[in-house]
């Protein structure tokens, strides 16, 4: 059990309770969730060292996608081994800062995902709907400010919940409903009325992920104007072509949070386990999957794979 000192000067200890009432399988449990994390590193590094080595991949879509696998190795790296810490050794106990720490990056790496996903959204938009400024418009430098502006954005609004978390009495128990920290999974442990750190998570998830997901799809809804407005049948499908992979992406990423939002307003009646396996799925989903969908449904992507790794020739 926790460790707990009543002393001021003391750092808490918070108990990772994993997966509830599934304990005597962690050790079966431990094989997909090691696989997970074996496709997520290998598939997108896989991703980097194609576009990074290949000359012809130096577009901005491209970029984009570079970035999203950086975002997807980070989501990984910050989830994945306190699971498996609890899964593999039982190991429990993590001490306040290092969850602070670790509900950081979760949170940053996720609404930078959600940005990076605007931004893919944004340049197929461009592709499309202004071909012939395409490169114009989307200059390295820009695509570089774009990053910036990403990494900036989620950072910022993150940011402050480790120092509003630190102000906090928890109580006795210290126990989390998961094997790693969230926001508001810590919150509920506060001793003292936390409304407005509740308040701020909810506005910071409203700027972020919600005004992403509208933003994307009036980025598609002008896409599929431009595209209806072209006369050739194989045109409009090649142009469609181009958007299938970010459109997969894009459901992968917001599907499973549209999922755990439902679950945490409208299933207090389910058993904890299901809250656990839909705030697992919404973490672990994106990195495993969306490096398989650019390597199956991009061309360019896939005939470089198969070069470098010499499964098959060019065709």
């Amino acid at each position: 059990m926790v460790t707990w000192n009543n002393s001021d000067t003391m750092e808490p200890m918070f108990f990772l309770k994993g997966f509830p009432g599934l304990e005597y399988v962690h050790s079966w449990l431990s094989v997909p969730i090691s696989l997970s994390y074996l496709v997520a590193v290998t598939g997108n590094i896989t991703i980097l060292s194609v576009i990074w080595l290949e000359s012809s991949l130096h577009q901005p879509m491209y970029y984009f996608l570079s970035i999203l696998a950086v975002t997807d190795l980070g989501l990984s790296m910050s989830t994945i081994p306190t699971m498996l810490a609890v899964l593999w050794f039982d190991v429990r106990e993590i001490q306040a800062s290092a969850c602070y720490a670790q509900l950081f990056f979760i949170h940053t790496f996720t609404f930078l995902e959600s940005s990076v996903l605007l931004a893919m959204a944004f340049d197929r938009l461009v592709a499309i709907c202004c071909p012939l400024h395409y490169s114009t418009i989307l200059t390295n430098g820009v695509i570089g400010k774009i990053s910036l502006a990403c990494l900036l954005r989620s950072m910022g609004v993150v940011l402050p919940t480790p120092f509003l978390l630190g102000h906090y009495h928890y109580c006795h128990g210290n126990a989390l409903s998961h094997a790693f920290c969230l926001h508001q999974n810590v919150l509920k442990l506060s001793h003292l009325n936390a409304k407005m750190n509740s308040i701020y998570g909810l506005c910071v998830v409203i700027v972020t992920l919600g005004v992403d997901s509208v933003l994307i799809l009036l980025s598609y809804a002008r896409i599929l104007n431009a595209v209806l407005g072209i006369a050739s049948h194989e045109e409009r499908l090649k142009a469609l072509n181009t958007c299938v992979s970010h459109i997969c992406v894009v459901l992968i990423f917001f599907v499973p949070v549209i999922g755990v939002s439902i679950v945490h307003r409208f299933g207090k009646h389910l058993p904890p386990i299901m809250h656990v396996l839909m705030a697992d799925i919404y973490l672990l989903l994106p990195p495993v999957l969306n490096p398989v969908v650019y390597s199956v449904r991009t061309k360019q992507i896939r005939l470089e794979i198969l070069h470098k790794f010499r499964l098959g020739r060019r065709f």
